[in-house]
């Protein structure tokens, strides 16, 4: 057997997307007619304009979007005492909450004292430039 001869035990199921048309039609299961059916039921009657202000749902977000933390070189010095700096450093300090966070970190002001930063932060051209200016290095 080869790479390319490997498939799949099951087909994939796609989640079924409620009331959004498609497949399912235009009613999309709600129905026909009926207060149930209408996109802003159970609403008194002097309410409607309240709905009309509130943002509709418009496609999908990513949930497997990771936000980046951003640290900027002031608050660096702040962190780590001996200027050792990793990311179960600073989950310690809550600034991030899981160690697969990516981090990136920013200049913004001089450093004073040298830093070690580990190889999985990732780093600005210039904050770069500045660590190793402050005789720091990336470890």
């Amino acid at each position: 057997m080869q790479i390319h001869e490997i498939k799949p035990l099951h087909k994939k199921k796609n989640k079924k997307r409620i009331a959004r048309g498609g497949k399912r039609g235009t009613t999309s299961g709600r129905g026909q007619k009926g207060q149930k059916s209408r996109a802003g039921r159970r609403i008194k009657h002097g309410e409607k304009y309240l709905i009309q202000k509130f943002p509709k749902l418009k496609g999908e977000k990513n949930k497997s979007k990771k936000e980046v933390v951003i640290l900027h070189t002031s608050q660096l010095e702040n962190i780590s005492s001996d200027g050792k700096i990793n990311k179960n450093i600073l989950k310690d300090k809550k600034i991030i909450k899981k160690i697969t966070d990516p981090v990136k970190i920013l200049f913004d002001k001089p450093l004073t004292k040298s830093l070690f930063i580990s190889n999985n932060i990732s780093l600005s051209k210039k904050a770069k430039e500045e660590i190793l200016k402050a005789k720091g290095n990336i470890i």
